[in-house]
């Protein structure tokens, strides 16, 4: 019963919301701090809703498609080879932006934790973390199931040591402050980088295979999956926020050094890795899989071609972390966001849910590309 209970809706939840709850993330508390809280708890009601919408949508998609098919798989299905061209530039585009997010910050926290005892340049480390994930994705889905299971309960058994331990530190004046310098084009700031923290819809073909035999609890596990990061996240903003304040940096734990005792810092720096690893293995494993059923790439090459690349373009200088998720979430799955609307209303979804949604990713994509262009 209890094996069941875990094969059907715990790691199936696990594994999906282990894969949303990524870098993105970390950026949440710094970009608080420049919007102000009530903004950006206004912002993350309404986008975790359109979120939710939109990860729904596609379960029903998904369940209405045959299987063994990913993303651009889909929009073919339902829309065409041109639009399905545009979802495979925008899921190799965007699964790249993705995977280099990860591996900047991934490394830095691995550098943190082994540095003191090995030595070595950051740079060492980011090939470590490269290494290691890349060796997980070529095995699969089966193993970072578990995994992502393991990594959730890591975070959160963190979150309430760090809150047991520091709430002494935490400022409700730090959480209800206006932010120092109001500037306009700060106001559509949080959009890009909530969408980015929350997406997941990648993964929701993964999990629709874990569930076989219970199809009808697919729903169930979408909504619940996309929660349980939402509130990790607010629970997060209010931890580092309330600690760091004015002084919060753009990747959220490395401004901790400051105000946790070295343990507790360890403890943070070592909840970030184990979540920007697994969120890279369960990203890598979603587009090595696109590469081999939606290009019909062989599978070793699939896999070369998804682990090298982010580290190529870090190595050629791309490692600006908040501008690339706001970026990345804002323009790129945006318009994944539109696609999947449209083929919703291929499916017989109805209007009034499509029309309000289709509004906020085209006003979405307006702010970022004038926002990242001026």
């Amino acid at each position: 019963m209890l094996k069941n209970i875990f094969k059907n809706y715990v790691y199936p939840i696990a594994t999906l919301a282990g894969s949303i709850i990524g870098v993105g993330f970390l950026s949440l508390p710094y970009i608080t701090l420049k919007v102000g809280s009530i903004a950006m708890l206004f912002y993350f009601i309404a986008l975790a809703a359109v979120v939710v919408s939109i990860h729904v949508m596609f379960g029903q998609i998904s369940l209405k498609t045959p299987d063994h098919k990913r993303f651009p798989g889909f929009v073919e299905f339902y829309l065409g080879q041109w639009p399905k061209k545009i979802a495979l530039v925008l899921i190799v585009l965007g699964s790249f932006g993705i995977l280099l997010a990860y591996l900047i910050i991934g490394g830095q926290f691995l550098s943190i934790l082994l540095q003191p005892f090995f030595g070595g340049s950051p740079l060492t480390y980011i090939f470590l973390y490269f290494v290691l994930a890349s060796f997980i994705i070529y095995f699969g889905i089966a193993a970072i199931s578990r995994a992502e299971f393991l990594a959730l309960t890591l975070l959160l058994v963190s979150f309430t040591i760090i809150f047991i331990k520091e709430s002494w530190q935490i400022s409700i004046g730090n959480l209800i402050a206006l932010p120092q310098e109001f500037q306009i084009s700060n106001v559509f700031l949080p959009y890009g980088a909530i969408l980015f923290s929350l997406w997941g819809v990648g993964l929701i073909p993964e999990v629709e295979e874990m569930v076989v035999g219970r199809k009808k609890s697919l729903k169930k596990i979408i909504i619940i999956s996309t929660l349980i990061p939402a509130a990790v996240y607010l629970i997060f903003i209010f931890l580092i926020l309330g600690i760091s304040g004015n002084q919060t940096t753009d990747s959220a734990l490395l401004g901790l050094k400051h105000f946790l005792g070295k343990e507790m810092f360890l403890v943070a720096i070592f909840m970030g890795f184990t979540t920007t690893f697994t969120a890279f293995i369960a990203q890598g494993l979603l587009l090595k899989k696109t590469f081999m059923y939606d290009m019909g790439i062989k599978e070793f090459w699939a896999w070369g071609i998804t682990c090298a690349t982010p580290l190529v373009l870090f190595l050629l200088g791309f490692n600006s972390f908040i501008p690339l998720i706001s970026f990345v979430g804002g323009v790129l799955l945006s318009i994944n966001g539109i696609l999947i609307l449209l083929m919703y209303r291929k499916i017989g979804g109805k209007a009034i849910a499509i029309y309000p949604l289709l509004l906020v990713f085209v006003l979405g994509i307006i702010y970022e590309i004038v926002y990242f262009t001026r």
